[in-house]
């Protein structure tokens, strides 16, 4: 790694815009990594540097680049919950289909965080597949329910992942669908959204 890459990580990471352009105009590699593989723009998504980030994006980084734990500066969106970062991401032409390691895509972290305006915007903006299914095979609609609290926040997401169209009956690797897991959890109100479906 050459000193100007090393900066180029330090100023991301700080979320430093101003020394984020010194140093590319020096010669930093856009898509440097540092011991994690993490890039630059990595760093700064996950700092929610939204001026790093927009430099960073000006210059070409790949909103996609992988780190050792296979997070990209647009999965760590769904994650973090910032729309901001998520919308100085979109112009880059972030893959909708990239999987974190657990095999999920942006929208099933951001749902299980509780994460309403992210969600709401996400499904909004993109054609982000709302059934997605990762390794544990859940969906975003599953992850809610089953790792959310049922507290206003998740409430909503359900509400939005089905206006989206979701599928609500999709069971988990189960065979346990949604509502079924909104139920044992006593989770009325996600419940009755749910039941309203069938």
């Amino acid at each position: 790694m050459t000193p100007n890459d090393r900066t180029l990580l330090d100023a991301a990471e700080r979320g430093d815009a101003d020394a984020v352009r010194a140093a590319l105009a020096a010669g930093a590699r856009t898509e440097a990594r540092d011991r994690h593989r993490r890039t630059p723009l990595l760093l700064a998504a996950l700092g929610d540097h939204v001026a790093a980030a927009e430099a960073l994006v000006a210059a070409g980084a790949d909103p996609d680049a992988q780190d050792d734990r296979d997070d990209s500066p647009w999965l760590v969106t769904g994650v973090t919950g910032s729309v901001r970062m998520m919308r100085v991401l979109l112009p880059a032409g972030p893959d909708l289909k990239l999987r974190n390691r657990f095999g999920g895509i942006s929208l099933i972290p951001a749902s299980e965080r509780g994460h309403v305006d992210y969600v709401s915007a996400l499904l909004r903006e993109t054609d982000i597949d709302v059934d997605h299914v990762n390794r544990l095979g859940w969906t975003a609609l599953l992850e809610a329910v089953i790792l959310g609290d049922g507290g206003r926040a998740h409430q909503k997401i359900v509400e939005l992942l089905i206006t989206a169209g979701a599928t609500p009956g999709l069971p988990d690797g189960d065979g346990v669908t949604a509502l079924e897991h909104a139920e044992r959890r006593g989770f009325t109100e996600i419940a009755g959204l749910l039941r309203d479906l069938r």
